[in-house]
């Protein structure tokens, strides 16, 4: 197989200064068989003049390469060199590229992904081109500063429906043609073709569409009515923030099969991952995620797709700011006017963690030499850790001056591109502070910012030190809430607030304050988590939250709260036990359904699974199992469906002993409810297949109730899951030498094949894992060598021989950047592991 090149910065400079790239025509035909689609791809632009180097090249990855031409006379398809097509001494003026070629439909989520729905037997196609994989569907000047226009046509199937960035429009025979594109970059060129289920409207003149499998449509048509709601509120709050109008002739939404990512903000066809039409029972807190998933890709139409980034070093301006107002247009536009709790408990400990191993990076990283690197940067310091950037930028500018920046940028750069010195600069143009130095502070600097408090009272008053050592580089400048805490008096476990203080922290590292009258209770620094730092507790203040945590009245104060005991376990600082403890005590009084998710999520799969070690495993099983029983029992009266659900789905996973379990999957029911749908079938029988209380004839036979996509993933993750050396044996197989599993297989598999409770019978393919992982991921690309890292990566095996295997691999076997960044991070969440296990 022909080595394939990544795309340098200086190479993408080099090429922009030399072309003006003007439109593409594409026709693509996918009635050519199962496995390659037909592309032929016309490309005309200008070569621009005094330029010394004429030569360049355009980049594909066909399955072949049959005719390639310029300006009418034919060019050698063996020239082709990877994915590299050179063109030579080009002369200045216009010229006219065409390219026919094969190309290979993927079963990997990457390029022109191909899926046969097991349910009904019906085939569906969709581009997924992020970053570089445009190269994979039709040839292209593949970089996001050469925008252009694009013509699009499609012979599909005739029952096929085709949908595009464009409306489009059904010329006969199968053929689908889509209006011409506004200048948009290589990369949000987007694709859907198959039988979809589709639901339809208008709004202010637009048309509106949401399209998924047909398998789904009963699941879709019950919540089109919430899902177009969340969109026209979406929509018609961004046209109250943005001055410039939705830049694209329609808004369509496609839930599609076995995506890598949440979603892809393709401009006018947003594609989901179809997960997010539900097919069984969901919490609140997921419907949530949902709508602001649907937040987040459309603030992309403006900023992301309207204003495209120069180079990928600028990543964050994507998704920090899409990130950011996901979040916050979700509140302020729909019913789900709490995300910044969920934010704060499941999405900003995402981006900690990023922040503290060694791959971490700035927001803004200046070292972003090729495709391959800045594909390793779509991480937590990218979106959890940059949105949080751009909220206390929000805190300390004003929303007022912060919107009128966004416009300012917006209008100077649409259409166009735009690097982060354009964007500082259109923030500056609107505030008197120094944006410039915030920029400097907060986004070319790596590290989390620890706020340590020390209080002390005399002659009536309280003072308070707290201690923010700053990160390399310029201190952070912080504008923070404390939140000031009493013991409540006519409430046993209560706490009542004091009128908080809000002050900006000195970026020497020392911010000292005073205030009159006896100290509070409980004092609680970045209260309403407007910035983005690690905090810690005095003395007294945690004594108070230990007994009256769930006293705190606000949800969001309790998500800080959870995150700073989460961060404590992490840093070795409060013993993984205790934390349990304190879930114990207070998770059955808390209502917030983020955060019961949030806080049992990390109990279960970093502390019984990790931080602990095996002989207080089942300590902590038990705990979490009462801990449960507790919830379920609170839920009887069935007036929080949400959190029974979240309990019964962490009763399944913690049980230590299949008879409970067994039983609610015998008679359908869980006792008083819910009834078990799919999901929960499936979680119950895996956990009885890692506890051997279930074997192959009932895995087949509960596939053969649900023969679903997601059936299947089920029944892969149960197979893998038995503990059985032949099971075992023939998941490894398929994981690691047969290429037959597609993206969403692999993950089921790998997600199935490792459990604590097997840690014997595992203990061979921990060193053999390394090896395998590193030819895989040659073998297959990135999309599988980031789901080997993963997924596949024996997170169970917590001990010095893990570490030692992982750090000679990357030593001596060079593995792909996907996979070495990946190893990376699991390599120091291990050597964590193992000194959270030493000090408690």
């Amino acid at each position: 197989m022909a080595c394939m090149s990544v795309l340098t910065r200086d190479e993408a400079q080099n090429r922009a200064q030399l072309l003006d790239v003007h439109r593409y025509a594409i026709e693509l035909d996918l009635t050519t068989g199962d496995e390659t689609f037909d592309s032929r791809t016309l490309i005309r632009f200008t070569v621009l003049a005094d330029q010394d180097d004429t030569d360049t090249f355009v980049e594909v990855k066909p399955a072949e390469l049959r005719s390639v031409t310029l300006d009418g006379h034919p060019l050698d398809p063996q020239t082709l060199d990877g994915n590299r097509l050179p063109l030579k001494d080009l002369t200045p003026g216009e010229h006219e590229l065409h390219i026919d070629a094969a190309m290979h439909y993927s079963r990997t989520g990457e390029g022109m992904h191909r899926f046969t729905d097991p349910a009904d037997g019906e085939t569906y196609t969709y581009t997924q081109l992020f970053l570089d994989d445009v190269q994979r569907v039709f040839a292209a000047f593949d970089q996001p500063d050469l925008k252009a226009a694009f013509d699009l046509t499609v012979t599909a199937p005739h029952t096929w429906t085709v949908l595009a960035n464009g409306t489009t429009e059904h010329l006969g025979d199968g053929r689908w043609k889509a209006a011409t594109t506004p200048l948009i970059s290589t990369y949000l060129v987007a694709v859907a073709a198959g039988p979809w289920h589709s639901v339809r409207t208008e709004h202010r003149g637009l048309p509106f569409g949401l399209h998924c499998r047909r398998s789904l449509a009963p699941h879709l048509d019950a919540d089109a009515e919430e899902l177009l709601d969340i969109t026209r509120a979406c929509f018609d709050r961004y046209h109250e923030k943005f001055t410039q109008p939705y830049p694209f002739d329609s808004y369509d939404q496609a839930f599609v099969p076995e995506f890598n990512a949440g979603a892809m903000e393709n401009p006018g066809l947003v594609t989901f991952r179809d997960e997010f039409v539900f097919r069984s029972a969901v919490t609140d807190t997921q419907r949530q995620t949902r709508a602001m998933v649907i937040a987040h890709e459309m603030a992309h139409m403006w900023f992301g797709d309207l204003v495209t980034l120069t180079w990928w070093d600028d990543i964050w301006l994507n998704e920090s700011f899409a990130e950011y107002m996901g979040y916050q247009t979700t509140a302020e536009a729909t019913r789900f006017t709490d995300t910044w709790t969920d934010f704060g408990v499941t999405r900003k400990p995402w981006g900690y963690d990023a922040d503290q191993r060694p791959s971490t990076h700035p927001v803004a990283p200046e070292d972003v030499q090729d495709t391959a690197s800045a594909l390793l940067n779509f991480d937590g310091i990218s979106y959890a850790k940059g949105a949080s950037a751009l909220r206390q930028l929000v805190a300390w500018l004003g929303e007022e001056d912060f919107l009128a920046g966004i416009n300012t940028h917006i209008d100077r750069h649409k259409f166009a591109n735009a690097t982060l010195t354009d964007f500082i600069d259109s923030l500056a143009s609107a505030t008197d502070r120094d944006v410039h130095a915030w920029a400097n502070a907060w986004l070319t600097t790596t590290g989390v910012d620890t706020l340590t408090p020390e209080l002390h009272t005399d002659n009536g008053h309280w003072h308070l030190t707290l201690h923010t050592p700053p990160t390399d580089g310029p201190g952070r400048p912080h504008r923070i809430t404390l939140g000031l805490y009493d013991h409540d008096l006519h409430t046993p476990h209560g706490l009542t607030p004091r009128t908080p203080l809000e002050t900006d922290l000195s970026t020497t590292g020392t911010t000292t304050l005073s205030a009159p009258g006896p100290r509070p209770a409980l004092l609680v620094p970045n209260d309403g988590d407007l910035t983005y730092a690690k905090i810690r507790f005095d003395d007294e203040s945690a004594r108070t939250l230990h007994t009256r945590l769930s006293g705190l009245p606000d949800p969001l104060t309790r998500a800080v709260v959870w995150n700073a005991l989460r961060d404590a376990v992490r840093d070795g600082d409060l013993p993984p036990t205790t934390y349990l403890d304190t879930a114990r005590t207070h998770l059955p009084h808390e209502t917030d359904l983020a955060l019961v998710g949030g806080v049992l999520a990390f109990a279960a799969t970093h502390i019984t699974d990790r931080y602990i070690t095996p002989d207080e495993r089942p300590a902590a099983l038990a705990t979490l199992t009462d801990l449960c029983r507790d919830l379920i029992r609170r839920t009887e009266d069935g007036d929080h469906p949400g959190l029974r659900l979240i309990a019964v789905r962490h009763r399944i996973d913690t049980a230590a002993h299949p008879h409970t379990i067994a039983a609610w999957l015998a008679e359908g029911t869980v006792p008083g409810g819910p009834e078990l749908d799919p999901e929960l079938r499936w979680r119950i029988l895996t956990r009885l297949a890692v506890l051997d209380a279930t074997d192959e004839t009932a895995i087949a036979a509960e596939l053969a109730d649900d023969p679903s996509a997601t059936g299947q993933e089920g029944a892969a993750r149960c197979r893998a899951a038995l503990p059985h050396e032949d099971a075992k044996a023939r998941a490894w197989d398929a994981l690691f030498h047969t290429d037959a599993l597609s993206n969403y297989l692999f993950t089921a598999t790998a997600q199935g094949f490792w459990q604590p409770e097997q840690a014997d019978l595992l203990r061979p393919y921990v060193a053999r894992y390394y090896k395998d992982a590193v030819t895989l991921a040659a073998r297959r690309g990135p999309a599988i060598a980031e789901a080997a890292g993963h997924w596949a990566f024996p997170v169970h095996a917590v001990d010095p021989e893990t570490l030692r295997l992982g750090q000679k691999c990357l030593r001596k076997a060079d593995p792909t950047p996907a996979l070495r960044r990946k190893l990376v991070d699991q390599l120091d969440d291990l050597a964590r592991a193992l000194r959270v296990q030493q000090q408690a």
